[in-house]
């Protein structure tokens, strides 16, 4: 009997131990806007098996894409109060919260992927300075990374694009961003306000006639069959964010800490990778199965309608100081 007891009490104490282990286990939901293919869903998983792996699965991610949990700003909002843990986005979609992202809408910013790496990747002053202005803002977030997922480009549903006279009056989708849309303003279109999630349908009903994006968000939405004519402009290099909330953040240990910073970072360089991947692919496969018409317009054309425009906008907008976090590597 003794024997027994004594079995009994080793099954319960193993039992109650399990049971701690479980509840001592954090989960994590993770927000993306985006359907698949997109290096903002690669990123995501990328990011769900290594912090598993690597903390022995001590935290969990489920991942919800293609805007199961929101727009990007409801999903900011979620984040302060804690009721989401992790975002990866555009962060042109977070300017109406943190409006120093705006610099980043500037028209033919960087040269090229290389560049913005240089000036936005892990131990940068933009990184040092977008930590501080999530936590000047009281946003309850924190910046873990920040990258970029692939050039904008013009899309439309009206005609091909060889020249800038070729979208002069076009009814043009912008995200909330006020760079973006005085951008477009310059270049002859008339900018209108549309949700990502209502676009497909902005554009089959004629609220809108043309939008810029990556191409891999193009092709997600399947926006190529709404507005089938593709311009590689190249106008900006599309930047993404990787945040935490400050109370999913406060959960882990500064090893921790130190690891989930290290894969959004990886997460962030894989990111440019697959857009360079899906960039070159999805064109060949916009034009082979889905007759999409594809232009490469001459963008000297663009860049010197936008040159005087670039340097009114960030004083105008008091970008300063994100400009100089850029200029600063």
């Amino acid at each position: 009997m003794r024997g027994l007891k004594l079995l009994s009490s080793v099954i319960l104490a193993s039992a109650l131990a399990s049971t701690s282990a479980l509840a001592a286990d954090i989960n994590m939901r993770l927000h993306t806007l985006v359907k698949s293919p997109h290096p903002y869903n690669d990123m995501a998983e990328f990011m769900a098996e290594e912090v598993a792996k690597r903390s022995d699965g001590a935290i969990a991610i489920k991942i919800f894409d293609a805007g199961q949990l929101g727009n990007d700003d409801a999903v900011i909002g979620e984040m302060g109060l804690g009721t989401i843990d992790l975002m990866i986005s555009s962060n042109n979609n977070a300017a109406k919260k943190i409006p120093e992202f705006q610099i980043f809408s500037v028209p033919y910013l960087f040269s090229g992927f290389d560049d913005l790496m240089a000036k936005v990747g892990p131990g940068s002053k933009s990184v040092e300075y977008y930590q501080g202005v999530y936590a000047d803002r009281s946003l309850n977030m924190h910046l873990l990374a920040l990258g970029g997922s692939g050039t904008r480009n013009l899309s439309n549903s009206k005609g091909p694009v060889n020249e800038l006279a070729d979208i002069s009056g076009f009814k043009m989708r912008t995200p909330p961003s006020p760079m973006i849309s005085k951008t477009w303003e310059q270049l002859g279109t008339l900018p209108v306000s549309v949700a990502w999630g209502e676009l497909y349908a902005a554009i089959q009903t004629g609220v809108a006639d043309a939008l810029e994006s990556s191409i891999p968000g193009y092709a997600g939405a399947k926006l190529y069959e709404v507005a089938p004519y593709l311009a590689l402009t190249a106008h900006s290099i599309q930047v993404n964010h990787v945040s935490i909330s400050d109370r999913a953040w406060g959960k882990l240990s500064e090893e921790q800490q130190t690891m989930i910073m290290e894969v959004a970072q990886e997460a962030s360089a894989l990111g440019i990778e697959k857009a360079k991947e899906y960039e070159g692919a999805l064109v060949e496969e916009l034009q082979a199965k889905h007759n999409v018409t594809v232009t490469r317009p001459d963008i000297t054309e663009f860049q010197d309608a936008l040159a005087e425009l670039k340097i009114e906008l960030v004083s105008e907008m008091g970008l300063e100081a994100p400009l100089a976090a850029l200029n600063a590597q």
